[in-house]
């Protein structure tokens, strides 16, 4: 296999840009609040313009959900490589996840995915931008499983309901990787939980949809 080849000094100054920018708006919307730093702040503060801000991000939403968009987007060329081996589209996606998740390499990953969501909870505007990013992933997703695997003939839910599942799956892993992160705080430990359990909490959740799916509910609880 080719080893991918050195990115060019250009390529490298506007890979430190775009994650100082990143970095620096994370710290800033967490200390200050959201609506309390303004683009032309922290454009300042990371010393670029707004043209450059530009070049890289939509908005202040944006680059403060990088770093989930980041994972999606690792996701997606995953799932352009994966060998399917006639696995179920919901494992398939898994596996491409977790490879995805394996890329999110640089210890800093997991620091910043923890402040981005924590952030997305009290931001309306963050989930609203989360909502059409996530659906714009998804039409992704179903392209690539349509191209590459013929699925998702017209009419056929089932693709679609796939990858709404495994969506779902990794949002109720972030769920409980983020309120063990809580409870590291109250319990005086510094450090956010690593990619590798938020890893295992997605194979955790992907194996209980089976189970959900087959939930069943019974007579109500009297109540005394």
């Amino acid at each position: 296999m080719t080893a991918a080849p050195n990115p060019s000094l250009r390529e490298r100054k506007k890979r430190r840009t775009r994650q100082a920018l990143i970095d620096t708006a994370l710290e800033l919307f967490t200390r200050r609040g959201f609506g309390g730093v303004t683009l032309d702040e922290l454009c300042e503060e990371v010393e670029v313009s707004k043209r450059t801000f530009f070049r890289t991000f939509t908005s202040k939403e944006d680059v403060a959900m990088a770093p989930d968009q980041d994972l999606w987007r690792a996701f997606l060329e995953q799932l352009e490589t994966a060998e399917p081996d006639g696995l179920p589209v919901v494992e398939l996606g898994r596996d491409a996840l977790l490879a995805a998740l394996e890329r999110m390499d640089d210890e800093g990953w997991a620091r910043r995915m923890l402040l981005s969501r924590r952030l997305a909870e009290r931001t309306p505007s963050m989930g609203a931008h989360g909502l059409q990013f996530c659906e714009a992933t998804t039409q992704r997703a179903l392209e690539i499983l349509h191209r590459r695997f013929g699925l998702g003939a017209p009419g056929d839910l089932r693709p679609r309901l796939a990858v709404d599942m495994l969506v779902a799956a990794l949002h109720g892993a972030l769920a409980g990787w983020v309120a063990r992160a809580e409870e590291a705080d109250g319990a005086g430990r510094a450090e956010p939980p690593a990619a590798g359990e938020l890893a295992d909490r997605l194979r955790e959740a992907v194996a209980a949809l089976p189970g959900g799916l087959a939930l069943t509910v019974g007579q109500p609880a009297e109540r005394g």
